[in-house]
Parts: C-alpha cells; sequence; structure tokens
C-alpha cells in the first residue's frame, strides 16, 4: 500500500558542478536551499539585496546585476535616522548613507562580476502580490513598515509576470535557469488568495519554460503540497516548511540539478562541518588535537581540489 504521491522528476541532462558560478534570487526558500549550497562550498551568491518575494522584485534585480547601475542617494529613504532602499531588505540599512551606499554598492559591483561569469541562475517565485510604490509607481522589494498610504497593493497577473522576467533569461542564453515557487503560503488574502497567487506564478513558469530552452523548473511546490502533504512537515507557524522538508526538497533538487560527481565533495564537506561544530570540554587532550589533525588534512585535500 502506498502512503503518499510521489512527484516524478526527471534529472537536468546539464547539471549544476563544483566549477560553476551561481546565483540564488527569490523567496526564503531560495535562501533555504543556497544557504546550503554556500555551506557545501559551491560558488554562489544567495539574495545580495534580501528575500525577494515576487517577480517583480526579482526582475528588478536581475536588471540591476546586469547593468551594475550603482545605488544613489536619490534612492535612499530615511526611517528615523536609518538609511534604507526599496530594493533592499531591512538588514542591509545603515544609520549613514555615505555607508550604505559604499557597502551595498561594494556588494552589487561583485554580485554583477559573478552573474556575467555564472552558468546557473536560479530564481524561486513565492507571491504573485506586490507593493508599489504610489510616488513612482515602481514594485518595491521591501517596505520597511512605512505607512500604508505610501503603497498600492496589486496582483501581477500571468502576462505580467511573463514579460518581467523573459527580457533577463532571453539576454543571457547561454546561462542555465531554474525556476520554482516557493511552498511557502502567503496568506495576508487568506488561503483561496494564496491559491490563486501560486497559480498566477505556476501558469506564468510554464509559459517561460515552454518558451526558453535553457530555462527548467523543479517541483518543489507540489513536492511539498503534495508528496509532503502532512502539518507534520510545517515550521511553528504553519507557513513554512520545516526544516526536514527543507532537507527532503533539498534532497530532490540535488538529485535533480547536481552532478554526481559533487557527491564525493559534499560527504568530505558535511563530515568537516560537523567535526568543526564539534566543541570540546578539554580543547587540550590528544583527541581534540587529532580531531583538529583530521580536520587540517581534509581541508589541504579541498584546497587542492580548489576548494
Amino acid at each position: 500500500m502506498r502512503w503518499q504521491t510521489e512527484v516524478l522528476i526527471s534529472p537536468l541532462k546539464d547539471r549544476i558542478n563544483y566549477k560553476d558560478d551561481i546565483i540564488f534570487l527569490g523567496s526564503c526558500f531560495a535562501a533555504e536551499i543556497g544557504a546550503k549550497m554556500e555551506q557545501l562550498r559551491f560558488k554562489v551568491v544567495v539574495n545580495p539585496f534580501g528575500v525577494l518575494f515576487n517577480p517583480g522584485s526579482i526582475s528588478s534585480s536581475l536588471s540591476r546585476i546586469q547593468t551594475c547601475e550603482l545605488f544613489t542617494q536619490e534612492e535612499l529613504i530615511k526611517a528615523g535616522d536609518i538609511y534604507k532602499s526599496f530594493s533592499h531588505g531591512s538588514e542591509f540599512a545603515s544609520i549613514s548613507k555615505e555607508k550604505f551606499l559604499s557597502q551595498n554598492n561594494s556588494t552589487l559591483m561583485r554580485v554583477s562580476n559573478h552573474y556575467k561569469s555564472c552558468r546557473w541562475v536560479v530564481l524561486t517565485l513565492g507571491t504573485s502580490w506586490v507593493y508599489r510604490e504610489r510616488k513612482s509607481g515602481k514594485i518595491v522589494s521591501n517596505c520597511h513598515k512605512l505607512p500604508h498610504s505610501f503603497f498600492e497593493r496589486a496582483t501581477m497577473e500571468v502576462e505580467e509576470i511573463v514579460d518581467s522576467l523573459a527580457p533577463a533569461i532571453e539576454a543571457n542564453p547561454e546561462k542555465r535557469w531554474i525556476i520554482t515557487v516557493s511552498p511557502v503560503r502567503h496568506l495576508k488574502e487568506g488561503a483561496n488568495g494564496n491559491q490563486l497567487s501560486k497559480a498566477r506564478l505556476l501558469l506564468a513558469t510554464e509559459i517561460l519554460v515552454k518558451r526558453f530552452p535553457n530555462l527548467f523548473y523543479f517541483p518543489a511546490y507540489e513536492i511539498f503540497m503534495d508528496q509532503l502533504r502532512d502539518y507534520r512537515f510545517y515550521a511553528a507557524d504553519m507557513v513554512h516548511p520545516s526544516a526536514e522538508a527543507v532537507n527532503y526538497i533539498w534532497e530532490q533538487f540535488c538529485s535533480f540539478a547536481l552532478e554526481k560527481s559533487c557527491d564525493k565533495i559534499m560527504k568530505q564537506i558535511d563530515e568537516i562541518n560537523l567535526m568543526k561544530s564539534h566543541r570540546p570540554m578539554f580543547p587540550e587532550s590528544e583527541d581534540y588535537k587529532s580531531l583538529l589533525e583530521k580536520i587540517a588534512n581534509l581541508e589541504q585535500k579541498l584546497a587542492d581540489e580548489g576548494l
């Protein structure tokens, strides 16, 4: 007897390896999967401007990274004595506008160079609901808890989502693109509103995948909603996937997108990370010195392989 519906996934023919530069942009689910790749020492950049929930914000960030148009003083907003921007998450704020521009433009230049050489771009769409600043009409990545009157809440329809993301993919045919829809629920408009939002994203991704041969769909949403159809796979907030669910989807992503040659290196790095997390009661002991020596030997092997 079978107790779940298995989501069948065909692995990519051309897959990610340790030589590839990669960039992740999108919702907090992209951050989860991207962070796992960072821990495993892939050459990855993850959400350099913060979490991006909607396709409009992802599109704007891609355009900025492509052109490397530096952020200017005119784009900053001041909340109290803190400087922020509608393109960044709150964690990028600064008490000095000069420091904000210096740090974030330095990040932009670094990421832009990475993007030029990167072979893989992974996009995770979270919601089709957006906030537009009334003054400029632009979609913002973060409202920074400013008054609701500053913004208009609206939906991106399927055609608008397609039109926002297509130019970046079309302009970079040499790159391999992976697109996915986040299983994280956005319940501000209720359960039905969330489902309609996800439906728009799914319809848009289908159109894009059919249009571009270098764009591939990974069914994270379907794995979580169908294969892991149980509240025990949710975190305590009943919105985000649990750690176990993220790990399961990560395993499916590895089978879908990573070369088998990565397995041995990933296992070695996992071993190193586990050993480094050990907090000794007696750091002067011979056992702990042996552990440090083992870590050093493993690190050297990875260094010899350019990792």
